[in-house]
Protein backbone atom coordinates (compact mmCIF):
# COMPACT_ATOMS: atom_id res chain seq x y z
CA UNK A 1 0.00 0.00 0.00
CA UNK A 2 1.46 3.36 -0.91
CA UNK A 3 1.87 6.19 1.56
CA UNK A 4 -1.05 8.33 0.31
CA UNK A 5 -3.55 5.44 0.52
CA UNK A 6 -2.36 4.64 4.04
CA UNK A 7 -2.71 8.30 5.07
CA UNK A 8 -6.22 8.43 3.57
CA UNK A 9 -7.27 5.35 5.57
CA UNK A 10 -5.88 6.88 8.77
CA UNK A 11 -7.76 10.17 8.18
CA UNK A 12 -11.03 8.36 7.46
CA UNK A 13 -10.60 6.15 10.54
CA UNK A 14 -9.95 9.15 12.79
CA UNK A 15 -13.04 10.87 11.38
CA UNK A 16 -15.19 7.81 12.05
CA UNK A 17 -13.85 7.52 15.58
CA UNK A 18 -14.61 11.18 16.28
CA UNK A 19 -18.16 10.78 14.94
CA UNK A 20 -18.78 7.62 16.94
CA UNK A 21 -17.38 9.29 20.05
CA UNK A 22 -19.93 12.10 19.85
CA UNK A 23 -22.79 9.60 19.47
CA UNK A 24 -21.44 7.61 22.41
CA UNK A 25 -21.58 10.52 24.84
CA UNK A 26 -25.34 10.77 24.36
CA UNK A 27 -26.13 7.40 25.94
CA UNK A 28 -25.90 5.98 29.43
CA UNK A 29 -22.73 4.03 30.09
CA UNK A 30 -22.91 0.78 31.96
CA UNK A 31 -20.63 0.87 34.95
CA UNK A 32 -18.24 -2.06 35.15
CA UNK A 33 -19.21 -4.44 37.93
CA UNK A 34 -16.91 -6.28 40.30
CA UNK A 35 -18.99 -9.47 40.07
CA UNK A 36 -22.21 -10.76 38.63
CA UNK A 37 -24.89 -9.90 41.14
CA UNK A 38 -28.43 -11.11 40.62
CA UNK A 39 -31.26 -8.65 40.97
CA UNK A 40 -34.05 -9.29 43.45
CA UNK A 41 -35.35 -12.71 42.52
CA UNK A 42 -33.37 -14.91 40.19
CA UNK A 43 -33.17 -13.66 36.59
CA UNK A 44 -33.73 -16.26 33.88
CA UNK A 45 -30.69 -15.04 31.96
CA UNK A 46 -27.55 -13.06 32.77
CA UNK A 47 -26.24 -11.08 29.80
CA UNK A 48 -22.54 -10.35 30.25
CA UNK A 49 -20.92 -7.85 27.91
CA UNK A 50 -17.12 -8.00 27.90
CA UNK A 51 -15.58 -5.01 26.22
CA UNK A 52 -14.17 -1.57 26.90
CA UNK A 53 -15.52 1.95 27.05
CA UNK A 54 -12.67 2.84 24.65
CA UNK A 55 -13.72 0.35 21.95
CA UNK A 56 -16.09 1.65 19.23
CA UNK A 57 -18.06 -1.60 18.64
CA UNK A 58 -18.29 -1.99 22.43
CA UNK A 59 -19.71 1.53 22.69
CA UNK A 60 -22.26 0.64 20.04
CA UNK A 61 -23.45 -2.17 22.34
CA UNK A 62 -24.30 0.24 25.19
CA UNK A 63 -27.73 1.32 23.84
CA UNK A 64 -28.47 -2.30 22.95
CA UNK A 65 -27.79 -3.36 26.55
CA UNK A 66 -30.02 -0.54 27.82
CA UNK A 67 -32.86 -1.56 25.53
CA UNK A 68 -32.59 -5.23 26.50
CA UNK A 69 -32.59 -4.36 30.19
CA UNK A 70 -35.68 -2.16 29.74
CA UNK A 71 -37.55 -4.73 27.60
CA UNK A 72 -37.02 -7.73 29.85
CA UNK A 73 -36.83 -6.13 33.30
CA UNK A 74 -35.97 -8.47 36.15
CA UNK A 75 -36.04 -11.52 33.85
CA UNK A 76 -32.49 -10.53 32.86
CA UNK A 77 -29.37 -9.32 34.61
CA UNK A 78 -27.21 -7.14 32.33
CA UNK A 79 -23.55 -6.88 33.33
CA UNK A 80 -20.70 -4.96 31.69
CA UNK A 81 -17.01 -5.67 32.33
CA UNK A 82 -14.37 -3.30 30.95
CA UNK A 83 -11.61 -5.82 30.31
CA UNK A 84 -9.13 -3.10 29.37
CA UNK A 85 -9.01 -1.87 32.98
CA UNK A 86 -6.56 -3.44 35.43
CA UNK A 87 -9.34 -4.19 37.93
CA UNK A 88 -11.43 -6.13 35.41
CA UNK A 89 -8.99 -7.53 32.87
CA UNK A 90 -9.12 -10.92 34.59
CA UNK A 91 -12.69 -11.37 33.31
CA UNK A 92 -11.22 -11.84 29.82
CA UNK A 93 -9.57 -15.03 31.12
CA UNK A 94 -12.55 -16.07 33.28
CA UNK A 95 -14.86 -15.99 30.24
CA UNK A 96 -12.14 -17.10 27.76
CA UNK A 97 -12.72 -14.26 25.33
CA UNK A 98 -10.68 -13.78 22.17
CA UNK A 99 -12.01 -10.42 20.98
CA UNK A 100 -14.09 -7.54 22.24
CA UNK A 101 -16.91 -7.07 22.41
CA UNK A 102 -17.98 -10.56 23.43
CA UNK A 103 -21.41 -11.31 24.84
CA UNK A 104 -21.92 -14.30 27.13
CA UNK A 105 -25.41 -15.41 28.15
CA UNK A 106 -25.83 -17.56 31.26
CA UNK A 107 -28.93 -19.39 32.50
CA UNK A 108 -30.20 -18.98 36.06
CA UNK A 109 -27.86 -21.76 37.21
CA UNK A 110 -24.88 -19.88 35.77
CA UNK A 111 -24.30 -22.23 32.83
CA UNK A 112 -23.44 -20.72 29.47
CA UNK A 113 -26.36 -20.67 27.03
CA UNK A 114 -24.74 -18.79 24.19
CA UNK A 115 -21.84 -16.55 23.26
CA UNK A 116 -21.27 -14.06 20.47
CA UNK A 117 -18.23 -12.07 19.33
CA UNK A 118 -18.51 -8.57 17.88
CA UNK A 119 -21.47 -6.24 17.69
CA UNK A 120 -24.70 -8.15 18.42
CA UNK A 121 -27.85 -6.47 17.06
CA UNK A 122 -30.77 -6.03 19.45
CA UNK A 123 -33.18 -7.97 17.21
CA UNK A 124 -30.88 -10.99 17.27
CA UNK A 125 -30.55 -10.81 21.06
CA UNK A 126 -34.36 -10.64 21.28
CA UNK A 127 -34.66 -13.86 19.27
CA UNK A 128 -32.13 -15.58 21.53
CA UNK A 129 -33.78 -14.43 24.75
CA UNK A 130 -37.29 -15.32 23.61
CA UNK A 131 -36.05 -18.75 22.56
CA UNK A 132 -34.97 -19.19 26.20
CA UNK A 133 -38.34 -18.18 27.62
CA UNK A 134 -38.02 -14.45 28.26
CA UNK A 135 -41.02 -12.27 27.45
CA UNK A 136 -40.99 -8.61 26.48
CA UNK A 137 -42.65 -6.78 29.34
CA UNK A 138 -45.35 -4.22 28.71
CA UNK A 139 -43.99 -0.77 28.04
CA UNK A 140 -40.58 -2.32 27.24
Amino acid sequence: MNHSKFLSIVVITVGLLATAGSVWTQSKTYKPQAKVEAKTGKPLVTFIELGSVKCIPCRMMQPVMQAIEKKYGDQINVVFYDVWTPAQQHYAAVYRIRVIPTQVFLNKEGKELFRHEGFFPEAEIDKLLQKHGLKVRRGG
